[in-house]
């Protein structure tokens, strides 16, 4: 089978499977000896995880809103020119993006891309309305797979009416309801990759249904290369906050971005990894501390009682050393973190804020930010593209210098977000990309 590129699997509306499908269809190709690697579209920490654990390598996110342009195409160029195959699962519907005017949907990273969309369609009670749904999406997808298809009737269904209202669109397959192929979620998205004792069962299964029920050589054959090729050097999305710097990764501080880790590691900063979870201090020789977002309201009870992790955090802050954390990193940070239970764990007590999952509140959407005061992060003045996406709200919050001032994905202004005080600084923000240094 010649694979020629990428390809985009994209829904008409979230909860349609694309992820499953995804994760079956690169195992699927891996097993079958491709160079096949996944990538995301959007603002997405674990789904990307899930990717890397199917293909067997790491998984990129592609933002259409968030990425400059030389950013999007290096990391497209990175991926095919180090893969077969490119499958990019989209984010919520294909036309659902940032904002009212839906900027950066998966129907824009596929125009900017060239990568060919094929939809996958939720079969579950429709029948011949399915074709009328369809409709709408006809001009922008090459091809489209009916998921939980509850029998060969439904499927002869399915395929007449699409057949009279669209001839000649390609049918890819059609994959049987089953309802072992599901992922358990929680209040972020789905249960972390790594918290699966039993995930490469699942990823083996879903890769013998989607496998034998989709054909996979159409599919490949719809791949093409991409038209987006980098103009210049690859830019650093993030700058790096030290030249050696320890980044907290565990169950509790898993979301970073591949894209700023590596482009630290390409503009010379050593990174050093470390477990807060289990109470190990930041790495010795560290001039710079990375508490990346995660799940610290899971686990507040086990880190309140880890001494050598916040004394660790402590004195760094006392010599000086670089402390910067986005969203669960940024309240960890602060005095204190109310769980869901209502309970309060003291936290690291650095910056003036105290929050709470007791009295949730969804924050979600793009973010425009701009650093109120010069620091690791750059000048004062310096813009970045991001994402804030949590359900804490914030109990206390007492005077303090913001670290940036903030707009949503409209231009609207928005409240200041986040604080720095010295070195110590934070938001509840991901940072993405630069927009200007």
């Amino acid at each position: 089978m010649s694979a020629l590129g990428g390809l985009i699997l994209a829904a008409p509306r979230s909860g349609s499977g694309k992820t499953t499908i995804t994760l079956a269809l690169l195992r699927h190709f891996r097993d079958a000896g491709i160079r096949v690697a996944g990538s995301k579209s959007g603002p997405d920490f674990i789904d990307p995880e899930f990717h890397s654990a199917a293909a067997g390598r790491p998984c990129a996110n592609l933002d259409a809103w968030a990425m400059r342009p030389d950013t999007l195409a290096a990391l497209v160029h990175d991926l095919e020119s180090t893969a077969d195959l490119v499958l990019c699962e989209g984010a919520m519907g294909l036309f659902d993006g940032a904002g009212v005017a839906a900027q950066g949907s998966t129907a824009a990273l596929a125009r900017r891309t060239s990568w060919p969309v094929v939809l996958i369609v939720d079969a579950q009670g429709l029948g011949a309305s399915a074709a009328a749904l369809i409709t709408g999406f006809v001009p922008d997808i090459g091809g489209l797979l009916f998921n939980r298809v509850a029998s060969a009737r439904h499927a002869e269904l399915l395929d007449a009416a699409l057949a009279r209202a669209h001839p000649g669109l390609p049918i890819l397959g059609h994959v049987p309801a089953d309802p072992e192929l599901t992922l358990p979620s929680r209040h972020l998205g789905l249960v972390q990759a790594s918290e699966h004792p039993t995930l490469e069962r699942f990823l083996d299964r879903a890769a013998a249904c989607v496998g034998s029920a989709v054909d996979t050589e159409a599919l490949a054959r719809l791949a093409r290369s991409t038209t987006e090729v980098p103009r210049r050097p690859a830019p650093m999305p993030i700058p790096p906050l030290g030249q050696r710097i320890a980044v907290a990764r565990d169950l509790a501080f898993a979301f970073s971005y591949a894209a700023t880790l590596e482009g630290w590691r390409k503009a010379g900063a050593e990174l050093a990894f470390f477990s807060p979870l289990a109470d190990e201090a930041p790495p010795k020789g560290a001039d710079a501390i990375f508490l990346p977002g995660g799940y610290p309201e899971l686990h507040a009870g086990r880190l309140a009682t880890n001494r050598r992790f916040f004394d660790g955090l402590q004195a760094a802050a006392a010599s000086g050393i670089t402390l910067y954390g986005e969203c669960g990193g940024y309240m960890v940070l602060g005095h204190g973190l109310v769980d869901a239970a209502g309970r309060r764990h003291p936290m690291a007590g650095l910056l003036p804020l105290e929050t709470s999952f007791a009295a949730k509140r969804r924050h979600l959407g793009y973010r425009e930010v701009t650093l109120a005061q010069g620091g690791p992060l750059g000048r004062a003045g310096a813009r970045f593209r991001g994402h804030e996406f949590h359900y804490a709200s914030i109990l206390t919050e007492e005077a303090g210098s913001p670290l940036f001032t903030a707009r949503d994905a409209d231009g609207n202004a928005l409240p200041p977000a986040g604080f720095a005080i010295g070195k110590v600084m934070g938001s509840f923000v991901h940072l993405i990309d630069l927009v200007s240094p």
